[in-house]
Formats: structure tokens, C-alpha cells, sequence
């Protein structure tokens, strides 16, 4: 695969801290709330913290999405907790006019296309070089929590 572009990542980007911020009620709400409650898993946190400086989560994210409701906000504890940087493309919308297409192109951003976005949250995990160290989609796996999958991607290189 081919190494991403991270400064235009991030130039195309927000942190996932303002993307929250800049929501739509009740939308903001719901990943606020959840933010609020979700318990991170300490021993999966301190050692990604020890990796934060090495690498970059980018999300594409949509408001509307009921799997980015609850692994949203725990990516925005993660930057809060470890200094992971974590950017989010946002505002993902469906194209119901054109079956041939997932995205309607814009709103969303046409990185879906190059990412192979198909289901939301879309995370990967970038070394600081912008090798795609790995991917969750969705859910992180029903044995692990998303920090815990975060960091097996990490730990895995």
C-alpha cells in the first residue's frame, strides 16, 4: 500500500475534540454524553501513550452513525489521555441518487474514494511516516475494547 500523505491528512482534517464541538444537537449530545461515561482501560492507555508521539488515527466519521456514537468519543478520550494525534474527516453522506456509489462526493470528502471507505467509523492507524499500520471498521473486535485494538495495531509492527 501506499504511504498516506499525513500533512495534507491533516491540513484536510480536524481534531477529533472540535469535531465533537462542532456537531448538531443531538448528535453532540449523544457522543458528549458518551465521552462522559466510558471508562478507558488504563493499562491499554498508559502503553499506547508510550507509541503516541509514532503515530496518527484518522476517522471518517458521520454524525448520523450509530457505530461512530459510541467509538467517536473514545477516540477523543484517547487524544485527551495519551497526545495521540487524532483527525477526523467528517461529515460523510450517503449518495441515495447514485447506486453505484457509497459517498455522495461532495459533502463528503473524496478521501472515501482512496481510503476504500465503505462503513463507518472507518479508523486507521498511520505510523508517523503514514504507513497504514491497520485498520478498524465499525467495531473494534467483540473480545477487545477500541483502545485494546488500537493497541494490538500498534503493537503489532
Amino acid at each position: 500500500m501506499a504511504t498516506a500523505n499525513l500533512k495534507l491528512i491533516m491540513k484536510r482534517t480536524v481534531s477529533v475534540e472540535k469535531y465533537i464541538n462542532k456537531m448538531a444537537q443531538p448528535f453532540k449530545k449523544k457522543f458528549s454524553e458518551r465521552k462522559l461515561t466510558y471508562q478507558l482501560n488504563e493499562k491499554a492507555v498508559q502503553e499506547i501513550g508510550s507509541h503516541a508521539k509514532d503515530v496518527v488515527i484518522v476517522v471518517f466519521s458521520a454524525e448520523w452513525c450509530k457505530d461512530c456514537a459510541p467509538n467517536v468519543p473514545v477516540l477523543a478520550l484517547l487524544a485527551e489521555k495519551t497526545g495521540v494525534k487524532v483527525r477526523v474527516f467528517g461529515g460523510l453522506k450517503t449518495d441515495p441518487l447514485n447506486p453505484k456509489e457509497k459517498w455522495r462526493i461532495p459533502p463528503s470528502p473524496p478521501e472515501v474514494k482512496a481510503f476504500n471507505v465503505r462503513k463507518t467509523p472507518h479508523i486507521i492507524v498511520f505510523d508517523k511516516q503514514g504507513k497504514q499500520l491497520g485498520t478498524i471498521i465499525e467495531n473494534p473486535k467483540p473480545e477487545n475494547t477500541l483502545e485494546e485494538e488500537i493497541l494490538h495495531i500498534i503493537l503489532q509492527t
